[in-house]
């Protein structure tokens, strides 16, 4: 039972708490906490730090062209943005698909993240971003850590106790550059991904003749933690921006993943289903490189498409 709650204003207050009380745990939007206390998953901490009203959190915009979120920033906020969505697809790809309306409202971009879910809709996106986590402490200890590297495991992260993620920074992209985050999902609200994959790619060239430059691949919900797919990656990038190319990496992925075996899906469906994620999602992000129109989320314009 909860015995100790604090609902501090400012960023050092609310640090000051969460160093001195060592079972205290900060929540934000709570809705992934919330519905595992109803639910009677996990039993709410013993102490709460709300960081809600921490202004300087809130803050999202645009500076030396990289876009910098606040802890706070919210999933509606990020499925919304001109900005996110016209240079971080697919970000705005997967902040829109998480949980309902109320549920993009309220959950942050930091909760996401923290949450350390290897079915986290935003830790993909930002992976092939190469984003990076600032956590600060008390006493203005800061530390910036690769997204890649954040999460340990389900539920589990680098932080230290008493550290707070404070900001992410998403490095801008190269000119040419499409991303697209896709996942299977069985009904279209409310949804947890069975099999998720996040691409970013640049394009060489133009028309039928472009071919790959580059290309970064993460997956999400195949392994306990969000992880890169280099053999995706690889059947990507130098060859043609065709549709044999994006099957081709596909198969990769497939041929590569050891999935995860659980309730929601056997290892084997998700190693078949993620063949054919991940080549849509390529095929999404080479249309966004092309200056096609891929509107978010990426999921419902792939629903059905034969690549």
């Amino acid at each position: 039972m909860t015995t100790r709650f604090a609902a501090p204003t400012a960023l050092e207050d609310a640090l000051a708490i969460l160093a001195a009380d060592a079972a205290a745990r900060p929540v934000a939007g709570g809705t992934d906490l919330v519905v595992a206390a109803r639910q009677g998953r996990k039993a709410l901490p013993e102490s709460i730090v709300a960081i809600d009203r921490i202004a300087e959190l809130s803050h999202a915009g645009i500076e030396d062209g990289d876009l910098v979120l606040g802890g706070l920033v919210s999933h509606a906020w990020l499925a919304a943005s001109p900005e996110v969505g016209a240079g971080w697809s697919a970000l705005a790809d997967a902040a829109a698909i998480v949980g309902s309306p109320a549920t993009r409202a309220t959950g942050t971009i930091g909760g996401n993240l923290m949450n350390a879910s290897p079915a986290a809709e935003t830790t993909g996106p930002l992976i092939v971003f190469g984003a990076m986590a600032t956590l600060r402490a008390a006493g203005g200890a800061v530390r910036d850590v690769p997204v890649a590297e954040l999460a340990t495991g389900p539920g589990r992260t680098v932080a230290a106790p008493g550290e707070l993620l404070v900001r992410v920074r998403v490095p801008a992209g190269a000119r040419g550059r499409g991303s697209a985050y896709i996942r299977l999902e069985y009904r279209r609200a409310m949804e947890i991904a069975v099999v998720g994959a996040a691409v970013a790619v640049t394009l060489d060239g133009q028309g039928a003749d472009a071919s790959v430059g580059s290309a970064r691949v993460a997956l999400t919900a195949v392994a306990p933690t969000i992880v890169r797919a280099p053999a995706a990656e690889a059947a990507l990038a130098g060859a043609r921006a065709t549709p044999e190319a994006c099957r081709a990496a596909g198969s990769a992925a497939a041929a590569a993943a050891s999935p995860i075996d659980d309730v929601r899906a056997s290892a084997d469906y998700r190693r078949a289903m993620l063949e054919v994620v991940v080549a849509r999602t390529a095929a999404a992000a080479i249309a966004r490189a092309r200056g096609e129109s891929v509107p978010v989320p990426a999921s419902r314009w792939a629903h059905g498409r034969e690549i």
